[in-house]
């Protein structure tokens, strides 16, 4: 994925999804959320490679969603920022819908129901 470039788009969603359309975008920030710092957290939770991880958290830092102390070396901690925690309902809300709306293991006619 390419260095995080702030979108010119006038729609909200459009510029959000820039971002947060990303399957590990949305992983990674589960696991910060249930309280994950540290690389090689994420990469023991999470079946991703290295470049990946490292790559998307580098979009993450640079969109300004997770803070890197220190910002440059190794054994990093990656902190939800302001904006980062703001997601926390957004984050609620998909979960409950796939909760409801998505079963495990297989289709349903229901539709959740």
């Amino acid at each position: 994925m390419p260095a995080y470039i702030t979108s010119r788009s006038p729609c909200p969603v459009g510029r959000a999804s820039r971002i947060l359309g990303d399957r590990w975008v949305i992983l990674i920030l589960r696991e910060a959320f249930l309280g994950e710092q540290r690389f090689d957290g994420w990469l023991s939770r999470l079946s991703i490679s290295r470049a990946v991880l490292a790559d998307r958290l580098n979009l993450l830092v640079d969109a300004g969603i997770l803070e890197r102390e220190p910002p440059t070396g190794k054994r990093a901690l990656y902190m939800l920022s302001d904006s980062g925690t703001a997601l926390k309902p957004v984050y609620q809300s998909i979960q409950k819908w796939g909760d409801m709306w998505l079963p495990v293991g297989g289709h349903s006619d229901t539709g959740g129901q």
